[in-house]
């Protein structure tokens, strides 16, 4: 026991183990390790920062491996083809240009670079788009413009779409087919080539010019347009009378504009205004006349009466049922006047002579004024001489105008007068005679006048003073 003690005092006195050395080498390699990996990781990091990773494109050019700076230097010198493709078909090859990159847009390359960046190197493909900050000139106006003239060129030869459209057509709405056709739109393809990315080549959808369908608000607006158009009506109104002319009834034929305005191709106005105008118009007709004795005769319109011109009322209604007028008047008339005119329109009364006028009877030789259906005057005359085939004309005509004093002329003669008031474009009128002798009742038989009614000096004043220029003259 005593040795077993001794012993184990001995052992607690023995000297202790120090470490061993490869602890030591292996803190030492740690070290460098670390130091390694964190260097490693450094120019990984600012190699990723600044250069781009693989299968990057910028503008459709390889930057991969690139720099900014080396990127921007590489798109600088890039060529554009400045081909233009719609669909798989050429249709522009432009004049080939560098890219308009400059100095200025190396912000926005190192802005691209930064967004592409990832901690650890990367091949996913990526596609960056940069527009210049200094606009391509050839690319925005002179391709383009060379672009827009060459689609419409190429349209000429192509077939334009038929757009469905709502017509009357023999009295009835119908609505057209609408047909597709193979011209570009090139408004929409221009919007295209504006919003395309700054690349070599340039490709676009297909976009055609589109009919306008069966379907669309547009051809509904002209069905609606032309079902109201069919329900207008219009007052037309000729001296006192009023008729209704009703669109149904006179367009057969018409469409809409694109400003939705009638346009009216087919019609029966004309037949329309010539039945108002042979039942109305007195020109070249007889009229009823009541003579100061009481008698009615009738006597035949010569240079007093009037006419519708068809032709120009026809246009007048048609412009107001085209602009969607209610109401309007006769305002074409014509007649036997001196230039052409046409008188006593407007007037109603005594059959379209009026209250206002002179009669003259051959038969009796003695002429009659009359002023708002008063007598005011009453004279015998002679009228042209017979024998000789100058007889005054019957009908009813108008003063066209009056002069004091006048010099009656022809081939054989020039007769002063003091007064004058023709009444036919021929030369018959109303003038005093004072070489006459002969005012006898039968003096027109062989001695009458050249075809003038002569009136005797001494009332010839007071004639003349209560004739009107335009008034009727009826003579029978």
């Amino acid at each position: 026991m005593g040795y077993a003690a001794e012993q184990s005092v001995e052992e607690n006195h023995l000297p202790q183990k120090q470490p061993n050395k490869w602890y030591k080498n292996w803190k030492y390699i740690l070290s460098i390790i670390i130091f390694i990996t964190a260097l490693i990781l450094t120019v990984m990091i600012y190699y990723q920062n600044t250069h781009f990773n693989s299968n990057i494109t910028i503008n459709g050019i390889e930057v991969s491996g690139l720099t900014a700076d080396q990127a921007l230097e590489k798109m600088q010198t890039s060529v554009l083809k400045n081909q233009i493709y719609v669909g798989d078909q050429l249709i522009l090859e432009g004049t080939e240009t560098e890219m308009a990159f400059t100095e200025s847009d190396l912000p926005e390359i190192r802005e691209t670079l930064r967004s592409q960046a990832t901690f650890f190197p990367s091949s996913e493909a990526k596609t960056y788009f940069i527009l210049p900050s200094e606009t391509d000139e050839y690319r925005s106006e002179v391709l383009r413009t060379e672009f827009e003239q060459q689609l419409i060129t190429m349209n000429d030869e192509l077939t334009s779409p038929v757009n469905a459209q709502a017509v009357l057509e023999e009295g009835e709405i119908v609505v057209s087919e609408s047909i597709d056709g193979e011209q570009f739109d090139v408004n929409r393809l221009l919007d295209a080539f504006d919003k395309q990315e700054y690349t070599s080549e340039i490709y676009l959808e297909p976009l055609y010019l589109e009919p306008i369908k069966e379907d669309s608000e547009l051809v509904q607006n002209q069905v609606k347009k032309l079902e109201d158009f069919l329900q207008h009506t219009i007052k037309y109104e000729v001296e006192d009378q009023v008729y209704s002319l009703k669109a149904s009834d006179l367009i057969t034929s018409a469409s809409v504009s694109e400003d939705m305005k009638i346009v009216i191709n087919k019609h029966t106005v004309p037949k329309k205004v010539a039945e108002i105008n042979d039942a109305q118009a007195t020109l070249g007709k007889d009229f009823t006349f009541k003579t100061h004795s009481g008698s009615v005769i009738s006597v035949k319109g010569k240079g007093y009466g009037w006419a519708l011109d068809v032709e120009k009322e026809s246009k007048l209604i048609l412009e107001a049922f085209e602009n969607g007028d209610t109401s309007i008047s006769a305002s074409n008339i014509y007649g036997n006047g001196w230039g052409g005119e046409g008188f006593g329109y407007g007037v109603t009364a005594n059959n379209g002579i009026g209250h206002t006028y002179a009669e003259v009877s051959i038969a009796q030789q003695r002429m009659w004024i009359y002023r708002e259906g008063e007598l005011v005057l009453t004279t015998h005359v002679v009228t042209g001489d017979r024998s000789k085939k100058q007889d005054t004309l019957p009908g009813v005509w108008y003063i066209l105008f009056k002069r004091t004093p006048y010099t009656l002329t022809s081939e054989t003669y020039a007769i002063d007068v003091d007064y004058w008031a023709p009444f036919t474009n021929s030369g018959q009128g109303f003038h005093d005679a004072d070489w006459r002798s002969n005012w006898s009742g039968n003096a027109y038989h062989n001695q009458g006048s050249n075809g003038c009614v002569n009136v005797p000096p001494s009332v010839m004043k007071k004639v003349y003073d209560n004739l009107r220029v335009y008034d009727p003259v009826v003579i029978y």
